[in-house]
């Protein structure tokens, strides 16, 4: 059972393509092209379920047409749009031999603790609709904005899920 620590969000299925069961990925994050893994996963019904890529092919910078194993229909691969996909930690980790080059929507469910501040929540989202992406955190009621940049970043542990800030004072 694959489990929501084990996956982090690269992004989404939208429309089906074609009669066969191509479907168009709107992907935030190149990964699944750059690193061996056969599958991608969805959460269907709150269960983590892996879909075994046939083949894909790009669209454009952010799209592809994936066709999966098993989804060999417009039907099948409608039931598959709109569904969140994610991409399992453990292949991006051991291809990544050390040199690991993570994309920001890779730490939402991360803990968030600066070192002065402590804990500060937990990054629910990523805005990267401006300019200067940013950490959407939030902590019960409270909810903070956080620039997501690397000079705030002294550690990452990616096993607990924890990301480990330096703010400059007053940004909080």
């Amino acid at each position: 059972m694959i489990k929501e620590n084990e996956v982090f969000k690269i992004g989404k299925f939208l429309k089906p393509h074609g009669i066969k069961g191509e479907i168009n990925f709107f992907f935030e994050n190149d990964v699944f092209d750059r690193v061996g893994c056969p599958y991608l996963v969805c959460r269907i019904e709150g269960i983590f379920v892996p879909f075994f890529m046939e083949e894909y092919r790009f669209k454009g910078k952010e799209t592809a047409l994936v066709k999966f194993e098993d989804i060999d229909s417009e039907e099948k691969a409608r039931r598959m749009s709109g569904l969140d996909v994610y991409f399992p930690r453990k292949y991006y980790e051991e291809e990544s031999g050390g040199e690991i080059k993570y994309s920001w929507n890779f730490f939402t469910g991360f803990s968030v603790v600066d070192k002065t501040a402590g804990e500060l929540g937990i990054i629910e989202g990523i805005d990267d609709k401006t300019i200067n992406t940013l950490f959407l955190v939030k902590d019960g009621d409270n909810e903070l904005i956080i620039p997501a940049t690397e000079d705030f970043i002294e550690k990452i542990d990616a096993g607990k899920k924890i990301l480990y800030l330096v703010l400059p004072e007053g940004l909080i």
